[in-house]
């Protein structure tokens, strides 16, 4: 068992300990008043008062997908030769020796969900990984944890180029209507295969339909990729059609279409923000629109989209939305428990509750505040990350 002392604790889940202490191994044990741990510890850490907060988390990005300095080479995140690649998998491109997952756990990220670019329709399938592994299957927490949808300028500029289908937002939306409906049909060949196998030929296995199938059981979410008004409205759209577990990200148009996402209610992925206005549809890019989108009541991760915004700003990126009006305890939920509820893994991170991994970061000042530094990065009760480098 290993502890943490003299800390102030924000669990993020509504406890707060300003002299409290946190009992571990790969797991949370306890979390609460300073207290004797009551056992023999193998390592008992003294904070110094510094903050305790979970780890970090990234809610979308590209880590490990397009590499740190390495060109076409560490590009592996678009296989741009199909506009629909939901067989895609992140796990299959992720390095984790892209030298960013060192930056992530010196910044106190301590997990990143992270998958396909958004050059086709359907990209693929996002895994949530913690960033600290040399294999990935070690840092797998979720896999599949989402599939990848985009809409608007992306998809069809870069088909523009090879004179294919989708040149426009009605292809791009066919392209996808398509390729859900043919999951359908697929599903339903099964079913009746395996209800009757007498009476219905065993259908031809496809893995492009195969993907699809826990997008249409509701079983896993599905990011859009979405940044203008137009496109976001869409995304709802086709949500409701085939009755899909949708969240919203990117969002740069979400004050003009705040009623409508208001009324959906549905989980906003928004960012990045800390960036140029580097194609059309980020006109209306804008750190106001954290704060807006949070006083209607959304759900709102603060993201980097790292390499856009690399990923050691993710909380350079939580002290700008409040610096702009986005309330401090949001903001901090944003990068911690708000992320991992939008992802569907607030099961397992997100908040310092016992059960809970034990990925907990010290601060010297919280992330919501400007030239805050992790002093030290604990993941899965590990060590990852110590800045006087003992």
């Amino acid at each position: 068992m290993k502890r943490i002392k003299n800390a102030h604790i924000l669990t993020m889940s509504g406890g707060e300990y300003p002299h409290g202490s946190i009992l571990f191994d790969e797991k949370i044990r306890y979390v609460g008043p300073e207290q004797e741990p009551g056992c023999q510890l193998e390592e008992d850490i003294d904070a110094g008062g510094a903050y305790a907060l979970p780890g970090l988390i990234d809610a979308h990005c590209h880590v490990g997908m397009f590499e740190d300095s390495l060109g076409f080479e560490g590009d592996d995140g678009n296989e741009d030769s199909d506009p629909i690649t939901p067989q895609m998998r992140a796990i299959d491109a992720i390095n984790p020796f892209d030298r960013c997952f060192a930056d992530a756990r010196r910044a106190g990220v301590t997990t990143v969900v992270t998958g396909p670019g958004s050059a086709n329709a359907i990209s693929g399938q996002f895994a949530a990984v913690k960033t600290a592994g040399i294999c990935v299957d070690d840092m797998v927490l979720k896999a599949p944890a989402a599939m990848k949808f985009a809409l608007g300028e992306n998809p069809k500029t870069v088909y523009n180029a090879k004179n294919q289908t989708p040149m426009t937002r009605m292809g791009t939306m066919a392209l996808i209507r398509e390729a859900l409906y043919k999951a359908a049909e697929y599903k339903e060949a099964w079913e009746n295969y395996n209800a009757n196998p007498e009476d219905f030929d065993k259908p031809d296995f496809d893995m492009k339909c195969a993907a699809l199938l826990p997008v249409l059981d509701g079983s896993l979410p599905v990011k859009i990729h979405a940044h203008r008004a137009d496109d976001i409205c869409s995304a709802l759209r086709l949500a409701k059609e085939f009755h899909l577990d949708v969240t919203i990200e990117h969002c740069s148009d979400g004050i003009v279409v705040l009623p409508v996402l208001a009324r959906e209610n549905v989980p906003v992925m928004l960012g990045p923000t800390l960036s140029d206005r580097s194609k059309p549809e980020l006109k209306n890019l804008s750190f106001a629109t954290y704060k807006a989108l949070s006083e209607a009541g959304i759900d709102v991760a603060i993201i980097t989209d790292h390499p856009e915004i690399p990923i050691e700003h993710l909380g350079l990126c939580c002290a700008m939305a409040v610096k702009h009006g986005m309330e401090p305890a949001l903001a901090l939920k944003a990068v911690t428990a708000t992320a991992a509820k939008n992802c569907r893994i607030d099961s397992r991170v997100g908040t310092l509750d016992v059960g809970k991994d034990a990925d907990i970061v010290l601060f010297d000042k919280l992330p919501t505040e400007f030239g805050a530094s992790a002093m030290m990065t604990i993941i899965n009760g590990d060590v990852v990350y110590n800045a006087e480098g003992k």
